[in-house]
């Protein structure tokens, strides 16, 4: 199957070609490019990497691969990703800021999670034995699985939402969301877990790109 980024590489290369800077950026932040850059051409790009050609300051040129990391899987996720590596890059090389996170939004698809971490955490607690009909189904699952399965689900997860609020503070005070926003992501994921990280990283991924469309 033909690579649908690589077919159109040639207008990719040639609209790169006005955006010098990024492209040394790219060198620079992801080629590991120490020396200095006068200039940059990307001379391919496919989907799984693009190949830059540096001119560098004492007259010499240097290839470089950077890999492209997840693979695009479609012509239409180029101009994001670019934009994307391109706040990233200058990040990194402390050109601009990392964007602020300054207000708290609930992960999409809350209701499932807490749905499924209410009845991870009743099934545990559950009393044994009881007479009542609210813990039929606690009993059920316990007596079908065991009990032992269900406390190595409990302690997974509390291990993985516990290192997974950690990632989550580190976001939080990377992207400078304070006190109280911060609490609330790190709260959160403690409680639901990965969906609170992914959604606080589209975020980023969103605030990143619209800060470089705004200097295009």
């Amino acid at each position: 199957m033909a690579d649908p980024v690589a077919d159109k590489s040639g207008f990719l290369r040639m609209y790169m070609s006005n955006h010098p800077d990024t492209l040394v950026a790219y060198a620079k932040w992801y080629g590991k490019v120490k020396e200095a850059i006068s200039s940059a051409e990307m001379t391919a790009i496919d989907s799984n990497s693009m190949t830059l050609t540096c001119t560098l300051k004492s007259g010499s040129k240097k290839e470089v691969r950077v890999a492209i990391e997840p693979p695009l899987s479609g012509y239409e996720e180029v101009k994001p990703r670019l934009l994307e590596m391109k706040a990233l890059s200058q990040e990194g090389l402390g050109m601009i800021k990392a964007p602020k996170i300054t207000t708290f939004k609930l992960p999409e698809g809350i209701a499932v999670a807490s749905a499924l971490m209410a009845f991870m955490w009743y099934t545990y607690l559950a009393p044994f034995n009881s007479a009542s009909p609210f813990f039929i189904p606690a009993n059920f699952v316990r007596s079908y699985v065991g009990f032992r399965p269900v406390q190595l689900s409990v302690g997974f997860i509390v291990l993985a939402h516990s290192l997974e609020s950690l990632y989550t503070f580190s976001l939080c005070r990377k992207h400078s969301t304070g006190f109280l926003v911060g609490a609330q992501y790190v709260i959160t994921t403690l409680v639901l877990g990965f969906p609170t990280w992914i959604s606080l990283r589209k975020r980023i991924q969103a605030a990143r790109i619209d800060s470089v469309m705004k200097v295009e």
